[in-house]
């Protein structure tokens, strides 16, 4: 081979290999970070058409933003959800980013499964602006384990063209509640003055019942025991309480409400059955679509006889799952969800409240049916805040046991003193599994 050959041959090798080495550099580089391309499994829990489509948009903003992460984004159906994460964790399927519930994180924490963010937390310019509660929400023995999407607190939603046309004003107690409810009822119209809930999340009313009837006596850190280390349940307060839930039941709601969970709920009151209804601010954009403007109202939470409402913020937020092997892009996916920007976005096209304070100032907030939920945090000895029982394991079951007592007990298969004393053994032996 003669030394020009020789020459055009290397030449030509050297150009195969420098091809080569761009090709493989284009397809292991992402945008400039120097790292292989990362696909990050995703899954959420609180499922619904309209949620999914908002945070698939923001997780392709986010894949734009980041070419070297690519998201797989797995939405399984609201009823099946919980279960489908808890097989995952368990089978120790691929999962690097999961939506955990209040209700449900103490389970996770204690099976090990969710990862600890306060690490990355104290790195994130933008933590220090999401208020107390969502951190509260997401806090188990003082280490954050998710970052909440938003929050949910209840308030009062009511027919207020029923209320003029009666000639009554939105109640303000309990007491109040169930004579208002009573003057609006009337069965030969399909008119109920209140939308119950018996089915799947009772314990929204039910507690909330007995707290406030509880008033100052409640321990705002442990808050199903009062202060001298009794359950809320076991006080005559809680008697008084469900007393008032029964009429509640029997005198101003639709028989099969017995079995009403959210979507009932909430459908008997936009279709015109029912005319007050206890809610989270995420029932509002349904509200608006389905009623007439000027037919309804909010008004802050009804008082117990103290003159006290006790309310918890709730929520579900993005943690990481500890056996993830892409933690740090994990935590780059949720800090960009929970930025100030996106949040707030997701949170009026969705109807929550924002994890952000300064999210409050927005107007969008300040007036309007949102404007509730301002007010009664601008008055926090009315309206007290409590942290709910997410340190005990069983949490997640105490609304299937608390529904189905609650159930036989509206149908009168059981007193009411065997109903409050199920429920303080519930909580006694919660109290000392978690003592062990």
């Amino acid at each position: 081979m003669s030394m020009n050959k020789r020459k055009k041959v290397l030449a030509s090798l050297l150009c195969a290999v420098v091809t080569v080495g761009l090709l493989a550099g284009c397809s292991s580089k992402g945008n400039g970070d120097g790292g292989d391309k990362v696909t990050l499994r995703m899954i959420e829990s609180l499922t619904s058409p309209k949620r999914t489509e908002l945070i698939q948009a923001m997780i392709t903003k986010f894949e734009t933003a980041n070419p070297n992460i690519k998201v797989e984004f797995i939405s399984p159906p609201f009823d099946q959800a919980d279960n489908k994460i808890r097989t995952m964790l368990g089978s120790d399927e691929q999962l690097d980013v999961l939506e955990v519930r209040d209700l449900n994180v103490a389970e996770l924490v204690n099976n090990g499964y969710v990862e600890p963010l306060n690490a990355y937390a104290d790195k994130w310019k933008d933590y220090a602006s999401v208020s107390a509660v969502s951190k509260s929400v997401g806090t188990v023995s003082d280490k954050l384990y998710f970052v909440p999407n938003g929050l949910y607190e209840r308030q009062m939603f009511y027919r207020s063209d029923w209320l003029k046309e009666a000639g009554l004003n939105p109640p303000t107690t309990w007491e109040e509640l169930y004579e208002t409810a009573k003057k609006l009822t009337d069965p030969a119209k399909n008119r109920f003055g209140f939308s119950f809930r018996g089915g799947a999340g009772s314990t929204g009313t039910t507690d909330a019942m007995i707290l406030a009837y509880n008033g100052d006596k409640v321990n705002l850190e442990d808050s199903m025991f009062t202060k001298d280390g009794a359950t809320v349940f076991s006080t005559p307060e809680a008697k008084a309480a469900m007393e008032l839930y029964l009429k509640l039941y029997k005198d101003t709601s639709p028989p099969d409400s017995i079995n009403w969970g959210f979507q009932e709920q909430v459908q008997a009151f936009t279709s015109g059955v029912t005319g007050i209804l206890l809610q989270d601010p995420d029932v509002i954009q349904s509200l608006q679509e389905k009623m007439t403007e000027g037919t309804w109202a909010t008004a802050p939470l009804v008082t117990g006889p103290t003159g006290k409402a006790l309310f918890a913020a709730g929520g579900a937020g993005w943690g990481i799952a500890s056996k993830s092997k892409h933690k740090e892009e994990a935590w780059k996916l949720i800090e960009f969800l929970s930025s100030p920007a996106e949040n707030t976005a997701f949170s009026k096209d969705y109807g929550l409240i924002p994890i952000h304070t300064s999210a409050t100032e927005d107007e969008f907030f300040k007036t309007g049916p949102y404007k509730t939920l301002i007010d009664m945090s601008n008055k926090p000895d009315t309206f007290v805040n409590f942290k709910p029982p997410f340190q005990y394991p069983g949490t997640g079951n105490w609304g299937q046991v608390a529904m189905e007592s609650g159930q036989s007990l509206l149908l009168g298969k059981s007193t009411l003193e065997d109903t409050l004393g199920k429920w303080d053994d519930f909580w006694v032996i919660q109290k000392a599994e978690l003592q062990k």
